[in-house]
This record gives structure tokens, C-alpha cells and sequence, in this order.
């Protein structure tokens, strides 16, 4: 429905510039009055809508296996993740941990009928329950096997899993990883896109990082 609504504004957009044109052309201040009438209504009624869906969500946690999707700047939404796996080690390599690492594994899959897409520019993070946000640890997943990126395009048919390691203290309180993705631009679409989760004070979709297959290091 977001996705819906944010076309039909769009559109609006651009047939409110023809006739507010077509006003200017022939003089016509009833024309531009009721183009101009017309977009304040609209536009009331979609930022009214926007906030109350946002204001209205809640935070989700999803499970393993569970799917999140992103929309962006063409608006497709056809591009998901979701978490298939954790593990737990307290070294990977030659790497140790400060506190304990959590290897995630990421599954990323487009189900569009043709186009082959791809994320842009992913940003993984984990918080807990006080807040506290850990970034991923590079070094500790350069000694993992070679990755693929997280911007790997892939056709409808396609699917690949990712590792992503955090270097998280022992005593976190319910971590949970946070996937974004795309540019400026989309941050600032989605930002009034309703019922997106990255529209504004929209709540978000949080992977819970549930412990699977636990290890005493990884090699």
C-alpha cells in the first residue's frame, strides 16, 4: 500500500505541473486554485497517514529464517535477507575474541519474475537491550573463507549466504543485528514511504541472534 500511495503522489506531482501549466497559459485562477486545493488535500491526507502508521508500529524481532525486505529507490521491494544461522566461538584463526564472537550467517535472495538486482551499500549492525551498538569486525571475518559481497547482484532464481562476525561481550543482553541498505537518496525516499520501516519514527526489523551451533573456535 505505501508503495501504491507513493506512485499515485508521484503521478499527482506530475499532472498537477501540467495543469498548474495550463493555468499559467490561459490566465486561469479557479485552475490553479483547484490544482493547488487539490495537492494541499493530498498531500494533508499522506502525511497524516504516515505518521500514524508510524507512530502505530511496532518493533519486530525475526526469527531465524524469517524474511526482511527492502525497497529503495525504485521502490521494487524485491530484495530480502534473513538470518540462518549463529555460531559462538571465543576464537576464529588466529583471531580472540575481547568477548565472544558472533559468526551470522545471512541469507540474501531476489524474488522479482526478471530483473536481476543486487543491495547497495549494506550496513550490519547489533544492539542490545541498554542500546549499545557494535560494528562488524573485519579482522576477525578476514579469517573466515572468502565471502561473497553483500552487493552481489543476483538473478530471481539466485540466492547466497554471507558471514558477518561481531565481536560482542559476554554478558549482552539480547543482541539483535540490524541490516540496512541503499544510498542517500533511498534513505530519504523510504524516509516517507509509508509503512516502510525506515520512514520516519517507523519502529524497526531486528534479527534475533539466537545462539545454533555453538563452537569452542572456528578455523
Amino acid at each position: 500500500m505505501g508503495v501504491l500511495l507513493m506512485l499515485m503522489t508521484i503521478g499527482g506531482l506530475v499532472v498537477a505541473g501540467i495543469l498548474l501549466a495550463v493555468a499559467w497559459l490561459h490566465q486561469s485562477p479557479w485552475l490553479k486554485k483547484f490544482v493547488l486545493g487539490g495537492a494541499a488535500i493530498w498531500f494533508a491526507f499522506y502525511i497524516v497517514a504516515l505518521l500514524a502508521v508510524s507512530l502505530t508500529s511496532k518493533e519486530r524481532t525475526l526469527s531465524f529464517n524469517e524474511p526482511k525486505e527492502f525497497c529503495g529507490f525504485y521502490l521494487d521491494c524485491h530484495m530480502h535477507t534473513a538470518v540462518t544461522g549463529v555460531e559462538r566461538a571465543k576464537t576464529i584463526g588466529d583471531r580472540a575474541a575481547n568477548g565472544e564472537f558472533y559468526i551470522v550467517k545471512v541469507k540474501v535472495f531476489n524474488d522479482a519474475k526478471r530483473a536481476t538486482l543486487g543491495l547497495l551499500t549494506v550496513d550490519a549492525k547489533v544492539l542490545d537491550d541498554q542500546k549499545n551498538i557494535y560494528e562488524r569486525d573485519l579482522a576477525a571475518e578476514a579469517q573466515l573463507p572468502p565471502q561473497p559481497a553483500f552487493e552481489r547482484l543476483i538473478s530471481p532464481t539466485e540466492s547466497f549466504e554471507k558471514e558477518v562476525v561481531f565481536d560482542l561481550p559476554e554478558t549482552v543482553e539480547n543482541p539483535r543485528l540490524d541490516l540496512r541498505e541503499g544510498y542517500g537518496i533511498d534513505h530519504l525516499i523510504e524516509a516517507v514511504l509509508i509503512g516502510d520501516e525506515d520512514s520516519i519514527f517507523h519502529k524497526r526489523n531486528y534479527f534475533k541472534l539466537l545462539e545454533q551451533n555453538p563452537s569452542a573456535g572456528v578455523k
